[in-house]
């Protein structure tokens, strides 16, 4: 019973023990590393590295990309040091504006199917219903005309009848 609420509670403590490791006090961890290389720098998240001068400085987190006067676009590195920031933002549009041309593109080809592929089952079942609606009128029609002709012949009104009222007309 112990071991079952040790076991995750130790866990717990040395994942955060890592977390906390890799993004140390902001100012301090990675001015440290300024003039080493990029590769140092970058194994704390909360670093830049800036090529261009080899300053290793915290990220301006309430910015999302670093002004200019800290470090320039091409010369910025931050995750990985092969990548600098403004071809990460020229990838990051280009699969941006593929993904969405491919969403609109989906729907684009799901309208057409389903204009091609005709009426939808609500309409094959109000179409069913009419069909069926005018079966039984034209069943009762010819019910009433079968009932007015046995009245006709109940009275003589037909025209076989020589006195039937059709003949005198």
């Amino acid at each position: 019973m112990v071991l079952r609420v040790l076991v995750p509670f130790v866990l717990v403590v040395f994942n955060l023990g890592l977390i906390v490791g890799q993004t140390a006090a902001p100012g301090s961890a990675c001015s440290v590393h300024s003039n080493t290389s990029c590769e140092v720098c970058l194994k704390n998240v909360s670093c830049l590295w800036c090529n261009s001068n080899k300053r290793c400085i915290d990220y301006p987190v309430r910015t999302i990309l670093p002004p200019r006067s800290l470090c320039e676009l091409p010369s910025a590195r931050w995750g990985v040091c092969w990548v600098d920031f403004q071809a990460l933002i020229i990838a990051m549009s280009m699969i941006l504006g593929a993904l969405l041309l491919a969403v609109l593109i989906c729907c684009c080809c799901c309208c057409r199917k389903k204009k091609v592929r005709g009426p939808d089952k609500t309409e094959e079942k109000i179409n069913r219903q009419n069909e069926q609606r005018k079966i039984r009128q034209e069943e009762r029609k010819v019910e009433m005309r079968v009932r007015h002709d046995e009245i006709r012949n109940k009275y003589g009104l037909t025209k076989e009848n020589p006195y039937s009222k059709f003949e005198n007309n």
